[in-house]
């Protein structure tokens, strides 16, 4: 059966949900954003009324139990991941969840298992699945225009030292985050490799606390040997103060370069020395491909393009990934 318009409850009103979530799903002529959640009634009163929710909760098992709502979007702490999602499938509500999935693979088994229970679609946030420039990477690889692909090398540094008071600063706290830029925007990147790649077999990984003494990492590099013959390196910092958010690939014919994936201009170079440069940007709104999707998923009673089973693969990279892990401090 066929829905014309799922109704939504989005669970957490943080950062991301305020400027991708909510637009997305406030803008879509198939969704409509019914409730949100928040601790403080008043802000949760405040954010439902600027983006035209017509209900709010203090406390987000309310929203979950609303008969009115289809699906819910958590856009919560890591660590509230799995027990928002069990409770909302045993509810009969799709998830849509941020990433990371989970704190680890054991927690993402029973989220799957329990919206496999209940017969309802599970999918996880990693919007850079559709981003028109990394399928056309994953395009050109398949089309042998670079040859085999050799090496691939992703960048990602973010400046990242909140004060105590700051709404993100939980992001420090291992017991809520599940780690430091590795966890949290490290696994992005995971993700667009192994949708480009395929399947990982070997993985090494060092994490590291260079300059700032917290709770997790502030840098970290995995080295990763595909299934397919080629390696990968990932390397993300916060403490590093020029940003960088880089892909490229090099192979036996030619390479790929992308100097922002969030930009999404490409350049491809051949083995004889001509470059051209193509422009894939991505939608202005870098959520709503995933939403969309997501709504198309339960419409017709079929798996979303990134469901459990692919934040789960990511989770055990990251497991694998902070398993050796040296606890490095700055002298």
């Amino acid at each position: 059966m066929q829905v014309e318009k799922i109704r939504w409850g989005l669970v957490g009103t943080g950062d991301i949900a305020r400027k991708r979530v909510a637009p997305a799903l406030r803008d879509s002529t198939r969704c409509e954003l019914v409730s949100v959640t928040r601790a403080r009634a008043d802000l949760a009163e405040a954010f439902a009324r600027e983006f035209g929710a017509r209900k709010w909760y203090a406390d987000w098992r309310h929203l979950i139990a609303d008969p009115d709502i289809d699906a819910v979007y958590i856009a919560t702490p890591v660590d509230l991941h799995a027990q928002q999602t069990i409770a909302a499938a045993e509810a009969g509500k799709h998830v849509l969840c941020e990433k990371p999935m989970a704190l680890d693979v054991a927690e993402c088994d029973r989220m799957i298992a329990a919206c496999r229970a209940n017969d309802v679609r599970l999918g996880i946030a990693y919007y850079r699945h559709f981003y028109p420039v990394v399928l056309r990477i994953k395009e050109l690889v398949a089309s042998g225009t670079i040859g085999e692909p050799v090496y691939a090398q992703i960048n990602a540094f973010e400046w990242f030292n909140p004060p105590g008071d700051h709404p993100r600063s939980w992001l420090l706290e291992s017991a809520r985050s599940g780690g430091g830029p590795m966890f949290d925007f490290g696994c992005h990147r995971l993700e667009v490799l192994t949708h480009c790649f395929g399947a990982v077999s070997q993985l090494t990984s060092m994490i590291a606390n260079v300059l700032f003494a917290r709770e997790v990492e502030d840098t970290a590099v995995a080295v990763l040997h595909f299934e397919r013959g080629l390696c990968a390196t990932v390397a993300v910092s916060h403490a590093a103060v020029e940003p960088r958010d880089t892909f490229e690939v090099f192979g036996s014919g030619g390479s790929l370069h992308v100097a922002n994936l969030n930009a999404g201009e490409l350049t491809i170079k051949s083995s004889t020395g001509s470059s051209r440069t193509e422009a894939h940007p991505p939608a202005p709104n870098l959520h709503q491909p995933l939403i969309d999707e997501f709504v198309d998923a339960v419409r017709h009673g079929r798996e979303p393009q990134v469901p459990g089973s692919v934040g789960r693969e990511i989770a055990r990279l990251e497991e694998q990934i902070y398993s050796g892990r040296r606890q490095l401090f700055p002298q």
